[in-house]
């Protein structure tokens, strides 16, 4: 079963709404960024979330010390880093989000998951671009951590799922209108990704 990532959540009816459509993993992002949160918010915020449901904060480029710290204001089960990644020993499952650029030689991870993302603009993360899946060789990757992020959106989540076979995809922006996380996209997306997992198929 492909696990759904919705990341960039800002507002606590947003948050609950989301895990009661089937959401996997819910992000908030504490890099400079539109969506960016404090861990104090999102201890507010997540506090009738489901522990079957994961929470996952997105970073850029941060000291282990500056992790943990996020860790235990927020509540956070995962982190997931863009940028640099830091060396040393974290207390939760870290994500390594990869911008893919083309024809990259070494998308190898010591981390838990791997993300594909597409090169960052003027943040990491968010932009609502898809990268050049066919620069990848998806059967050398480790698929059953990998997930997939940039420019997904209801309409071509399935086909990155046939491409690429990831553990699970991560979007934001393709489940916004005008900038705010639309729960009727977000629905959309949700039933496209267990639509996949359910028809039998010879993919």
């Amino acid at each position: 079963m492909t696990k759904v990532k919705i990341c960039g959540l800002m507002d606590k009816q947003t948050v609950d709404e989301v895990c009661r459509l089937g959401a996997d993993y819910i992000g908030f992002v504490f890099a400079k960024s539109k969506r960016e949160v404090s861990p104090e918010q999102v201890r507010l915020l997540t506090e009738d979330v489901p522990s079957s449901i994961k929470k996952v904060g997105v970073f850029v480029s941060p000291t282990i010390g500056q992790l943990q710290m996020v860790i235990e204001k927020a509540g956070l089960d995962l982190v997931q880093i863009h940028g640099e990644f830091p060396e040393g020993t974290c207390s939760v499952p870290m994500i390594q989000a990869k911008s893919v650029k083309g024809n990259e030689r070494n998308l190898a991870t010591t981390a838990d998951f791997l993300l594909l993302d597409a090169p960052p603009k003027e943040y990491y993360g968010g932009n609502g671009e898809p990268f050049s899946w066919e620069t990848i060789q998806p059967n050398t990757l480790p698929q059953e951590k990998l997930f997939v992020a940039g420019g997904l959106t209801v309409a071509n989540v399935q086909q990155a799922i046939a491409y690429f076979q990831p553990f699970g995809v991560d979007v934001s922006s393709g489940v916004e209108t005008n900038g705010v996380k639309d729960l009727a996209k977000i629905q959309a997306f949700i039933n496209q990704v267990k639509e996949y997992d359910h028809v039998p198929t010879t993919r």
